[in-house]
C-alpha cells in the first residue's frame, strides 16, 4: 500500500498597496471640496469611477496570480469630511452597491484578500477628543466599505499605536481604551503595527495582547526602531504569529527593502529577489511551510514586484514548470522592451531562457529570470540601448502615425542623441501615442515605467 503524501499548503498571499501600474482603467480620482459644492453629485461620480478602478485591478491581480490587495482609503471621496458633502450610507446601499456587489464577488472568486490601512491622521491615542471623533469616524468609513464588498474580518484595518506625547506608557493605555470603545465591525478587524519611531516590536505586541487583536510586523519600520529587545525578522514574525487567531484570517505581514542612497525607511523603487528570497527562506525555518504569513509588500513599484515575489513564492514552495513558464511569459511580454532600453545582451539571454518550456526546475527558471531583468535594470542609462528599443516601439504605429508624428519622433530622437531631450521625453511621446491609438499591448507595457 502506498502511504499518502501529506498536502503541500497554500502559498501565502502577496500583495501591494492601491494602485497598480501599467493597467489600463486603474486610475483613481480625487474630488475637492469646492468641486463638491459646485457639483453636489461629483463626490458619488468620482467613487463609481474610483471603484471601476478597483475592478479592473482585482480582475488584473487574479490574471496575474495576486491574491492579497490593499483598498485605497480614498474610494470614497469626502466621505468623512465635517460637512458631510456625502451621504456615506445612502451612498453604499444607492448608487455604490452594484459595483461593491460585483467587486466583493470577484474577490471571493479568485481568492483575493483585501485590506485597508487608514491615514496617519486616524490616531486613537490621542489626547484630544475632536481628533479621537474624527479617527473614530475614519475607521467606520473603512469598516462600512468593507461590510459593502461583502469582506468579513480577515480583511484586516491595520493602525499604528499613535504618538508618543510625551509618555508611551500613557499613549499604550489611551490606545486601549479608545480601541475598546470602537464598534464591532471595527473593532474585528482591527490589527495593530509597529511604527519607524515611537513604538517597537515589543510595543505593538504588549498592545495587541492587551487587546486580544492582531499585531502586523513591518520588518523596516523595526529596522529604524527596533527597541532594545532583539531578535530579527523571522523571530519577530513567529512572535507576531501568536497574536493571530482563526477568525482574524492568516497572519499578515508588512515587507519592504531599505532604497539605496535615500534616508533610512524610505521604500525601495523595486523589491530585489535575492534579499526577498533570504527572508522568506528565514521564515520556511522559523514557522514552517503551513504558517506563512500574508506578505503586503510596501514598494515603489507597486504590482511589478508583487507579481515577482508572489510568482517566487508560488514556485518556491509549489513547483510548477506549467505555470512558471506561462506566467513568466506573460510578465516578459510586459517587460521586454523596459529591459531592452537597458541592455540588449539581458534582452537575449531572457529570449534564450524562456526556450525552455519544461524545466525540470521552474522556481531556478524564474529567479534567473528575475536575475537577468534586475542586472537590466540596475544598469546606466545607454543612449543606444533607448533609441533600440523607441524604434522597436515605434514600429506599433508604422500604420496609424501621421506625418507630423514621424516628424516630431525623428526631432526627438536627434536631440535625444545630442543631449538635448531626456528618455523620458522620447517615453513620453510613445505613451501618448499608444493612449491615442489604444494600443493595449503597449499600455500594458512596463517600458513607460522608465
Amino acid at each position: 500500500m502506498t502511504p499518502s503524501r501529506a498536502p503541500v499548503p497554500a502559498p501565502p498571499r502577496v500583495g501591494y498597496a492601491c494602485i497598480a501600474l501599467a493597467v489600463p482603467g486603474a486610475a483613481l480620482s480625487a474630488c475637492s471640496l469646492a468641486s463638491a459644492a459646485a457639483h453636489p453629485g461629483r463626490p458619488v461620480e468620482v467613487a463609481l469611477a474610483n471603484l471601476d478602478a478597483v475592478e479592473a485591478m482585482v480582475a488584473y491581480n487574479a490574471r496575474v496570480g495576486i491574491r492579497l490587495y490593499r483598498l485605497s482609503s480614498d474610494l470614497v471621496p469626502l466621505a468623512t469630511h465635517p460637512s458631510r458633502p456625502v451621504d456615506l450610507a445612502a451612498a453604499l446601499a444607492g448608487p455604490l452597491a452594484p459595483a461593491l456587489s460585483r467587486i466583493g464577488a470577484a474577490l471571493r472568486e479568485s481568492s483575493q484578500r483585501v485590506s485597508m490601512h487608514p491615514g496617519q491622521y486616524t490616531v486613537l491615542n490621542t489626547p484630544s477628543p475632536d481628533v479621537l471623533e474624527r479617527s473614530v469616524d475614519e475607521l467606520r468609513y473603512h469598516a462600512a466599505l468593507l461590510d459593502a464588498l461583502g469582506a468579513g474580518c480577515e480583511a484586516r484595518l491595520v493602525l499604528h499605536v499613535g504618538g508618543g506625547y510625551g509618555d508611551r506608557t500613557a499613549a499604550k493605555e489611551r490606545f486601549v481604551r479608545s480601541v475598546r470603545m470602537l464598534p464591532e465591525n471595527v473593532r474585528c478587524r482591527l490589527s495593530v503595527e509597529n511604527d519607524d519611531r515611537i513604538f517597537t516590536p515589543a510595543d505593538a505586541l504588549e498592545v495587541a495582547t492587551a487587546l486580544s487583536i492582531p499585531a502586523v510586523y513591518d520588518n523596516l519600520h523595526a529596522a529604524q526602531n527596533p527597541g532594545g529587545e532583539g531578535g530579527d525578522d523571522a523571530l519577530w514574525t513567529a512572535r507576531f504569529a501568536a497574536t493571530w487567531k482563526p477568525g482574524d484570517g492568516p497572519q499578515k505581514v508588512h515587507y519592504s527593502q531599505q532604497a539605496p542612497d535615500r534616508r533610512g525607511g524610505s521604500h525601495s523603487d523595486s523589491i530585489l529577489a535575492v534579499p526577498f528570497l533570504a527572508h522568506l527562506a528565514a521564515l520556511r525555518t522559523a514557522l514552517g511551510d503551513a504558517a506563512l504569513p500574508d506578505l503586503m509588500l510596501e514598494v515603489k513599484d507597486k504590482n511589478v514586484s508583487a507579481v515577482k515575489a508572489a510568482l517566487l513564492v508560488d514556485q518556491a514552495l509549489r513547483p510548477d514548470a506549467r505555470s512558471a513558464v506561462h506566467r513568466l511569459e506573460a510578465e516578459w511580454a510586459r517587460a521586454k522592451y523596459r529591459v531592452l532600453a537597458r541592455s540588449e545582451r539581458e534582452y537575449d539571454a531572457i529570449r534564450q531562457l524562456l526556450k525552455d518550456k519544461t524545466p525540470a526546475d521552474p522556481f531556478a527558471l524564474a529567479a534567473a529570470y528575475y536575475a537577468h531583468v534586475e542586472a537590466a535594470l540596475a544598469r546606466p542609462e545607454d543612449p543606444g540601448a533607448e533609441v533600440n528599443a523607441a524604434e522597436h516601439v515605434r514600429g506599433y504605429f508604422k500604420k496609424t502615425a501621421t506625418p507630423a508624428d514621424r516628424r516630431r519622433f525623428d526631432a526627438l530622437l536627434v536631440n535625444y542623441r545630442a543631449g538635448r531631450a531626456t528618455a523620458a521625453q522620447v517615453r513620453a511621446l510613445l505613451s501618448r501615442l499608444a493612449d491615442r491609438e489604444g494600443e493595449r499591448y503597449l499600455l500594458e507595457s512596463y517600458y513607460f515605467l522608465g
